[in-house]
């Protein structure tokens, strides 16, 4: 007879068995531990191991406060750890009151906003940032996460390992700011919307980045975390109609605008609205503008999705609202050629498409030296060329574009562009 196996500690029960107390109830209840003073590793132990005893004891005795529930078992479930090494009984017998049904601090709603602040701890990798965030805030076992991101389990958990071991003996009073919160947000979602996968990713972590930054926005009135949101909003709008019947990637000019989900972007475009709405405010409010008080990259940026979702067809398309755009986003950075070149990037589509296809090729010359190896450079250029009626130039820069293309599903769209551009030619 062979023993069915057992759940390892570091891992999550499987959502379909947290279903019945909600997945958002497993980082507020951590949080409350990290803010109490415990330490995250400890803490994430002690909260396994009450959720494995709630799935052996609610189906017959369901807790009338599962929060509260947990949080005591788990507090026990600390307080026997420390038992094995001091014998501190007043402390253990305080720690050991039943906390009150009902009786949540004012400070308990900012819980999960806490855990995530904390999971961006300054002193950690961006990579430990994002995986981390997706354990301990998004409830992902370990297993999910290492799927999500295509690599081993063994190799993600190391990395989760390595990030609690870093805030291990830590207070966790000074976590990451609202900037590296918003950063590591959005490589969470890129990682969901343009992963290396064809079709739906094993864990859709890109709405699961709009699910945190939508708690995010309600915390917060920081316009950059509005502008966030709705970025992804707008972007992710489009998802059904990235890909065709075959998996193959669909560019925006070709997509079926019919597929693209409206409820999304009409919720991003509101926000997006209010968000240039508080930008024309300020501008008229102030004599001066200063850096600090321009609108920041999330916004300007979903200024520009929403331009391209507000049309109707591609050749709708608002092209000089979005050099204008474009204009905003480069200025943001003091040496946009090496810290910026995707908006540079982005920015000599539009010129091509206002000015001239001409024009934008000589955009994309100032970034020859930059990014002259990669692959978008020269799509780039590819899709200059071919909007300019130069198609052998065009398929000859979407081969070199293919050849440098790392992604597969990248590298097989720009051969078939190759191949279009080079037949059209004949």
């Amino acid at each position: 007879m062979i023993d069915e196996p057992t759940r390892r500690r570091d891992e999550v029960p499987p959502q379909s068995e947290l279903r019945g107390f909600g997945r958002d109830l497993v980082p507020r209840v951590l949080a409350s531990l990290v803010r109490r003073g415990e330490g995250f590793d400890a803490a994430e132990d002690a909260l396994q191991e009450a959720l494995l005893e709630a799935l052996r004891v609610w189906p017959e005795h369901p807790p009338r406060d599962p929060r509260a529930w947990l949080s005591t078992v788990a507090t026990r479930r600390l307080v026997d750890a420390r038992r094995s090494e001091t014998a501190r009984h007043r402390r253990e017998e305080a720690m050991l009151d039943e906390p009150q049904a009902g009786g949540a601090s004012p400070e308990e709603g900012d819980d999960t906003l806490f855990l995530l602040f904390c999971c961006c701890h300054p002193d950690l990798a961006p990579a430990s940032q994002v995986a981390l965030t997706l354990r301990a805030v998004g409830g992902l076992t370990t297993r999910e996460i290492a799927d999500a991101f295509f690599l081993p389990e063994a190799t993600m958990a190391q990395r989760i390992s390595r990030a609690k071991r870093t805030l291990r003996g830590r207070r966790l009073d000074q976590p990451g700011d609202l900037a590296v919160v918003l950063r590591v947000l959005y490589l969470v979602y890129t990682a969901g919307h343009s992963g290396p996968h064809i079709g739906p990713p094993p864990q859709d972590l890109a709405g699961e980045a709009i699910r945190l930054a939508r708690q995010l926005t309600l915390a917060t009135d920081e316009p950059e975390a509005r502008g966030l949101l709705a970025l992804m909003l707008l972007n992710h709008a489009r998802f059904p109609a990235r890909l065709d019947s075959e998996g193959r990637i669909v560019t925006l000019d070709r997509q079926d605008r019919s597929l693209w989900d409206t409820r999304e972007i009409a919720e991003g475009v509101r926000d997006t609205r209010e968000i240039a709405e508080g930008v024309r405010v300020l501008q008229s409010a102030l004599a001066m503008q200063t850096e600090d008080r321009r609108p920041g990259r999330y916004q300007v940026e979903a200024a520009i999705a929403a331009l391209h979702d507000d049309a109707a067809s591609a050749e709708e398309t608002d092209w000089p609202q979005i050099l204008a755009w474009y204009d905003d986003l480069v200025a943001l950075t003091d040496d946009p050629v090496r810290r910026d070149p995707a908006a540079l990037l982005g920015r000599a589509v539009a010129v091509g498409h206002v000015l001239g296809a001409a024009a934008g090729l000589r955009e994309t010359d100032r970034l020859r030296e930059a990014i002259g190896d990669r692959h978008r450079w020269h799509g780039v250029r590819a899709h200059l060329h071919e909007l300019d009626g130069d198609l052998p130039a065009a398929a000859t820069a979407y081969a070199e574009a293919a050849r440098r293309a790392t992604n597969v599903a990248e590298r097989d769209h720009l051969v078939r562009q190759a191949a279009r551009a080079r037949a059209a030619a004949l």
